[in-house]
């Protein structure tokens, strides 16, 4: 056989097998349709049917929404043993329908595919050859083989003798505006990190351009492979910069068959409140630093108050007095309690409504002779329920322990700082009282919630009343039930004895366990559940960008992961928020001290020699040390840095410049000039949240992170701190230029 004939052989051979998969995955898809189809018409069943149903949709919907997925894109590899197997990787896994079950699919994050990521020459496990598979859609586009055995003689015509070519082609496709999973392209470093143990906090630094967040996101869905029924149940939870980083990352799981996953912001991380407002830095900064939650404690104890100077209550034609001290012995009572302000305020109601009781009692119910009480216990009791019954007790109440909310805390705090914060800091707070939310104030929210708890008595009690009538109903459907089935038999007892003996639901279900079957389930996934539910407690938490977060938005963090397993992705040289902690033991050591392990990326998979060395200047003008992570390639396409009189009119012409035919630019600019350039660019939006998809967008340095183009025009980088044009200048894959009409940071004049 020629090598041609070589080729077209295994060609078609891996086309035969991709047709037979698909063939495969369109059955399971229609029995899984079906199956949740026929599940759904069942409708009302009894609890033990509705349960299995359940079950049964579960299971299908997962399988149909991994089925459609990864359609298109399902198998991508292969690995041949020396032994003579052979097994193929994928997306997910996939098994026949024989007795044994056997593997046709394996699922990528399986250990028997493991050594398709860290198989080498020199370390082969036990591998002969490494087939990556290139498809479009559902055909077989390219193959390109890896030898590992030397000493095995056999070729195909498809060698890849550098064993990149999957992987450069993957650097070197044009962007979408929405990340791609790297399954087909793990490196081993990555791998390593992918698969670290679950327990315990994990860092992962690297510079930009080293796969940290692709590796993050697969991290999470191995985690979810490997610990299913865990993960499953508590979610896993992936915080995010902004909005717009969600949106780029947001196919990635989906893309291996993972859905059960909660992205979010930390502005999005208090049930009922989302950020749309913006502070300055000088405001994110005091708001982001840990003593806030001394402060915020503090606020708390300002609205336990004292009677100024006294309280008067009208009760029974008589008029009761609280003054400070009787007041303040109560107060402190319930402090030393040590419960949340809404939680202790039970307490706080108890010894007032008792101190009215003993002012009342010792009134009406003292001997004028001797002094002795003439009460009983009785009494005292029925004292205190009158006392109970008064308005204006409650009224004295509220206004010595109110209820609170954490917004009105929070707002009215921020309303008027000073108080509590020194004149400058607060200056920088203080806005007037609104229902808009900065991502700042969120941590304070859940700080505030979390010193206020809640007084739940009057939902317990609203529970129970919509219980109790729940049970009167089902018990009144029981009784027509059973009157129907008396009337129905009792024509029947005579000519057939045996008819009285037919149970009805009246004889086999009481009222209460009728009534707990109607009620209505909650089928939110997990997930759903946990983004409704500010106490909810994280399986997995993996924060990007990790450097940016404020101590305050730590204490939010590590609030919903009781068992610290978390994975941290950063780079502490991108730090550039005010309130950013930046350095990995600040951020770790009041929560979980030294047990940490940390880990680094240092390739740079997106940003070419060329780009890369123009960034790295601009650090090393601050720290002369600074070893940027190597790009492991190079474009011969050299970054420019031009000076303009006219920056509108440039950017026009440099966009045009560098508009890719396919893919996406990104022009990065200070956010006072977006909107004089966008009405100079057709199709660009200024102000709103950025459309990753289209082919030019508009963002200031902040959005960019964590995201790529293909070519970024840098506008004005004399106006971007060290941090944030060091960002901006890594978004680009293939071209990078940079316009500015004032002067030039040192590092980029001087390369410039």
């Amino acid at each position: 056989m020629s090598n041609a004939e070589f080729t077209d052989h295994e060609l078609r051979h891996e086309q035969q097998f991709i047709d037979e998969l698909y063939a495969r995955v369109d059955v399971l898809r229609g029995d899984a349709e079906s199956s949740v189809t026929d599940a759904l018409a069942q409708g009302s069943t009894p609890m033990q049917a509705r349960l299995e149903r359940d079950i049964l949709v579960a299971e299908r919907s997962g399988l149909l929404a991994a089925l459609n997925a990864v359609d298109g894109s399902l198998c991508f590899g292969r690995i041949d043993l020396s032994s003579g197997a052979a097994h193929h990787i994928g997306r997910i896994g996939l098994r026949a329908d024989d007795a044994e079950r056997t593997p046709v699919l394996i699922d990528w994050r399986a250990d028997v595919a493991r050594p398709f990521y860290l198989a080498t020459g020199h370390t082969p496990m036990g591998l002969r050859r490494r087939r990556h598979i290139s498809t479009d859609g559902r055909r077989v586009t390219a193959l390109h083989d890896e030898i590992l055995d030397l000493g095995d003689e056999t070729r195909t015509g498809h060698e890849d003798p550098a064993g990149d070519a999957v992987l450069l082609a993957a650097l070197n496709s044009a962007r979408t505006g929405r990340m791609g999973d790297i399954v087909q392209t793990i490196q081993a470093d990555q791998d390593r990190i992918i698969r670290a143990p679950h327990r315990g906090v994990l860092v992962v630094e690297g510079g930009p351009g080293t796969g940290k967040t692709a590796v993050a996101l697969h991290r999470a869905a191995y985690l979810l492979y490997e610990h299913r029924e865990l993960l499953a149940r508590r979610a896993v939870l992936i915080v995010g910069p902004n909005p717009a980083f969600l949106g780029y990352i947001g196919e990635v799981l989906p893309s291996l068959g993972e859905t059960g996953v909660l992205l979010a912001t930390v502005g999005e991380l208090f049930p009922g409140v989302r950020a749309t407002a913006a502070d300055t830095p000088e405001a994110a900064a005091v708001k982001g630093r840990a003593e806030m939650a001394d402060v915020l404690a503090e606020v708390v104890r300002s609205r336990q108050a004292l009677p100024d100077p006294v309280i008067t209550i009208e009760h029974d034609r008589d008029v009761l007095m609280l003054d400070d001290d009787l007041v303040n012995v109560a107060r402190e009572r319930t402090r030393a309690a040590k419960l949340p302000h809404n939680v202790a305020r039970e307490h706080f109601e108890g010894h007032v409504l008792n101190t009215l009781t003993d002012m009342v009692a010792e009134r009406i119910g003292t001997d004028p002779y001797d002094g002795s009480n003439l009460l009983d216990a009785s009494d005292i009791t029925q004292i205190r329920d009158e006392l109970a019954e008064n308005p204006e007790v409650w009224a004295a109440i509220d206004r010595l322990w109110p209820r609170l909310t954490p917004q009105r805390l929070v707002a009215d705090f921020l309303a008027a700082p000073e108080e509590f914060l020194s004149a400058a800091d607060a200056d920088a707070v203080r806005r007037p009282v609104t229902r808009r939310w900065t991502v700042a104030d969120v941590p304070l929210l859940d700080e505030a919630a979390e010193l206020l708890g809640v007084d739940d008595r009057l939902a317990r009690a609203e529970a129970e009343r919509e219980r109790e009538e729940q049970v009167a109903y089902a018990q009144g459907v029981l009784d027509v039930s059973y009157a129907s089935r008396t009337y129905e038999f009792d024509d029947k007892e005579e000519d057939d004895p045996e008819a009285s003996e037919v149970l009805s639901a009246h004889d086999i279900i009481d009222a209460e366990r009728f009534a707990e079957r109607q009620e209505e389930e909650d089928r939110r996934s997990a997930a759903e559940r946990a983004a409704a539910d500010r106490g909810w407690a994280f399986g997995h938490i993996i924060v990007d960008e990790a450097q940016e977060l404020s101590p305050m938005a730590w204490r939010l963090l590590m609030r919903r992961s009781p068992t610290r397993s978390m994975t941290l992705v950063g780079d502490p040289a991108q730090t550039a928020e005010a309130a950013g902690v930046g350095s990995w033991e600040k951020i770790l050591q009041p929560y979980v001290g030294d047990r940490w392990v940390h880990t680094r990326l240092g390739v740079n998979y997106r940003t070419p020699a060329e780009i890369m060395e123009l960034a790295a200047a601009v650090v090393r003008a601050e720290d002369p040390g600074f070893q940027p992570p190597a790009s492991v390639r190079s474009t011969g396409v050299r970054p420019w840095v031009r000076a303009t009189g006219d920056l509108p009119s440039a950017v026009a012409a440099a966009v045009a410049e560098l508009t890719p035919d396919e893919g996406r630019l990104a022009v990065i600019a200070p956010r006072d000039l977006h909107r004089s350039l966008a009405a100079r660019l057709d199709g660009v939006e200024a102000g709103a949240e950025p459309d990753l998809t289209r082919t030019v967008v508009l963002l200031d340095p902040r959005q960019a992170k964590g995201l790529e183009f293909d070519s970024v025009l840098v506008v004005e980088p004399g106006r971007y701190g060290t941090s944030d044009l060091y960002v901006a200048l890594t978004r680009a894959t293939q071209r990078l230029g940079v316009l500015h009409t004032g002067d030039l940071p040192k590092g980029l004049a001087e390369t410039g």
